[in-house]
């Protein structure tokens, strides 16, 4: 949970300062031969690593705590974020000038972007650990790959769908959005898949470690509840 939390506030916090750019020596399809993305992207998809790895080993129940965690955590911190900007800086101080407006630029989110965010996690991740867990009764649990790629796909694109069209819709032509969606859905889902090793050790060492492997036959599905 604590790993969870972390990274979520990251990606809201660190990563969205700063757009990246990377060269491709070939072209994709969506993409052509260049990649742009928000730095948040290389935290965001980690997050959804790690709810993968708590719903295969613990059950949706467990993972559905850890999304509220993390839902509180990134409503709290974008409150917090906008009272900060807004307070009024002490003049004497000698950087005042730089910092006040370095601070708005990175920190201070529209409201409209402050629903968006915390709105399209909470669906995201909810479509994510439901994939997951239902993948794994249909799957028997083999195929942890196809259950990781799988609830990945469907997790991202309802966060993706959710947020972009939310926070800059109107501001932005409906083909700059459309676009923006995909690569940011094509980036995170191939971030998935390139840490799928490393999900398979981790989630074999706490099946082991915790002698834990759940299947959700009788769960609630119900995001609305903290219960077991």
């Amino acid at each position: 949970m604590a790993a969870f939390v972390t990274v979520l506030l990251c990606s809201n916090l660190i990563g969205p300062g700063k757009q990246c750019l990377i060269a491709l020596p070939f072209s994709l399809p969506f993409f052509g031969s260049s990649l742009v993305f928000p730095a948040g992207n290389l935290f965001f998809p980690i997050g959804y690593i790690f709810g993968d790895i708590l719903t295969e080993v613990y059950g949706y129940a467990r993972s559905r705590k850890v999304i509220w965690a993390g839902f509180g955590a990134l409503l709290f911190a974008s409150i917090m974020s906008t009272i900060i900007v807004e307070l009024p800086a002490r003049t004497s101080d000698p950087y005042v000038a730089a910092l006040q407006p370095a601070l708005e630029m990175v920190f201070g989110n529209t409201v409209r972007i402050m629903i968006a965010s915390p709105l399209a996690f909470w669906c995201g991740d909810f479509a994510n650990s439901y994939v997951m867990a239902k993948m794994k009764i249909w799957t028997r649990g083999k195929f942890l790959w196809m259950r990781t790629i799988g609830s990945t796909i469907v997790g991202q694109a309802v966060d993706s769908i959710i947020f972009y069209p939310l926070a800059f819709g109107g501001l932005w032509q409906t083909n700059t959005l459309i676009e923006i969606i995909l690569i940011n859905w094509g980036v995170k889902v191939l971030v998935e898949v390139l840490c799928t090793p490393a999900t398979y050790v981790v989630v074999d060492f706490l099946k082991r470690a915790e002698a834990e492997d759940f299947y959700d036959t009788d769960t609630n599905f119900t995001p609305f509840s903290l219960k077991n």
